[in-house]
């Protein structure tokens, strides 16, 4: 599979695990949904104070293991390097990862205003590499 490819399934399939390094070299991982952003970037919303946040601005070498729904099904791993963004400058893009996965929110202003609150950023992981993966 090639990088279009993986953010194709990434489009389709939003469950995965990201996977960052800890300070003395381990490796985190964290449950998380994914998405595509329209530069091609794999998309994760979590909080400015998760774990992960702090091991990506320490050493922003991160994977990602997407999945189906189904756990046999599908799978694939994208490598790659990951920026944090953080609000104010997060805010519009979040609404951009929200719609990718869910469509339109009942209420944009609540749904700005639980990001500011929750301290959400959103995490970019620019695909590098992909594979393996498990088709069929």
């Amino acid at each position: 599979m090639d990088i279009e490819g993986a953010r194709e399934f990434i489009r389709q399939h939003h469950w995965g695990v990201l996977v960052t390094r800890r300070a003395n070299g381990g490796v985190q991982t964290s449950p998380v949904v994914a998405s595509v952003d329209g530069e091609g970037s794999v998309t994760i919303s979590t909080r400015e104070t998760a774990r992960k946040v702090h091991n990506l601005r320490r050493d922003p070498r991160a994977s990602y293991c997407g999945f189906t729904d189904r756990f046999y099904g599908e799978w694939l791993q994208v490598d790659g390097t990951a920026e944090v963004v953080s609000l104010p400058a997060a805010l519009e893009p979040l609404v951009d990862y929200y719609r990718s996965i869910r469509g339109e929110h009942e209420d944009w202003d609540r749904y700005r205003a639980a990001m500011a609150e929750e301290r959400r950023v959103l995490v970019r992981l620019t695909i590098e590499r992909v594979g393996p993966q498990r088709s069929g």
